[in-house]
């Protein structure tokens, strides 16, 4: 049997950790149903034990640290890790949980913990996307990607914010216990089985403000002229930095490359006009900077998972119900 340990804060998301433990315990279920054992052992735990309050009011029971070797130890996300609000104590034991354990995996904030502890040093990772740039320049050291769902490098698993923790559990479950199972959880949970960790979060970057005026400068130009040639080196000189000192202050204060934020762009404005379905995808295409309808469709599946012949498919099938 697998032991599966929560490790939880104050003020933590409730979602963060019950979407994971339900999707395990849904496990449990089935397995048991065809006569066999149950393949997983879910402990919820906290620095102190006891009564934890969650972000919602909801006081959640937890049990103390412990000291037993854990096969996966889960960190869910809450308000103190990503204020970097996190004892010796409870980093400690994050390390040693670690150590002892075969894998690792955080939901949403939590990877400010894992990061703290030093365990996302040098690797990949991901957090929800409006704290990825946080996360980055919190921890210059870790390779913060906030353009994905979860991200599994090495025997460190990293997830995107609430609902990506499922995600993130399923993933896991097919990691031990094949693609059936998994398949048969996201049944039981009425959930896609399931997202895959490349597909990219939503985040709405054409409100996102960054800190520096001279980020904050280019992503306005790029707002505003998406239908043109958008280039790193273009925004660069529009930032008045070189290509180099741009990468990286625009990756440090919006988590992603350049690139990946003008596809995302041009994906979310694109969005709101193929959903009104007033005008062909070609033409959508072109006024948003996408030299073609496949280009386009490509990063309509990487940005929401979706083409946009089925976003448009989907949005008139829900304006039918209210006609």
């Amino acid at each position: 049997m697998r032991k599966i340990g929560f490790l939880l804060f104050l003020d933590c998301s409730l979602l963060d950790f019950t979407g994971p433990l339900t999707a395990f315990d849904v496990a449990n279920r089935l397995t048991e149903a065809e006569g066999k054992s149950r393949p997983y052992q879910l402990r919820v735990m906290s620095e102190q034990g006891g009564m934890l309050e969650s972000a919602s009011g909801t006081a959640v029971i937890t049990h103390p640290l412990e000291r037993t070797a854990f096969d996966t130890l889960i960190v869910a996300g809450g308000a103190g890790p990503r204020e970097g609000v996190l004892s010796e104590t409870l980093l400690a034991y994050t390390r040693h949980a670690a150590s002892k354990a075969r894998r690792v995996a955080s939901v949403c904030t939590g990877a400010f913990v894992l990061a703290a502890a030093g365990l996302l040093e040098g690797k990949r990772a991901t957090t929800h996307w409006r704290m990825a740039a946080r996360l980055q320049r919190m921890h210059p050291s870790v390779q913060v990607d906030s353009d994905k769902i979860f991200i599994k490098d090495g025997d460190v698993w990293t997830s995107a914010g609430i609902s990506a923790g499922i995600d993130l559990a399923l993933a896991l479950i097919e990691e031990d216990l094949g693609v059936e199972l998994a398949r048969a959880v996201a049944r039981e949970l009425v959930v896609y089985h399931r997202r895959p960790g490349g597909q990219s979060q939503f985040s709405n970057l054409l409100e996102m403000d960054p800190p520096s005026g001279r980020i904050r400068e280019a992503l306005s130009y790029a707002r505003n002229h998406l239908h043109e040639s958008l280039t790193a080196e273009r925004l660069a000189e529009i930032a008045c930095l070189s290509r180099r000192q741009f990468d990286r202050a625009f990756s440090a204060e919006t988590g992603q490359t350049p690139a990946k934020a003008i596809e995302k762009l041009r994906a979310e404005a694109a969005r709101p006009r193929v959903e009104a379905g007033e005008e062909s995808l070609e033409n959508i295409a072109r006024a948003v900077g996408f030299d073609d309808p496949e280009r386009m469709r490509r990063a309509f599946l990487r940005v929401f998972g979706y083409p946009p012949q089925a976003i448009r498919r989907a949005q008139r099938r829900q304006e039918a119900l209210y006609l």
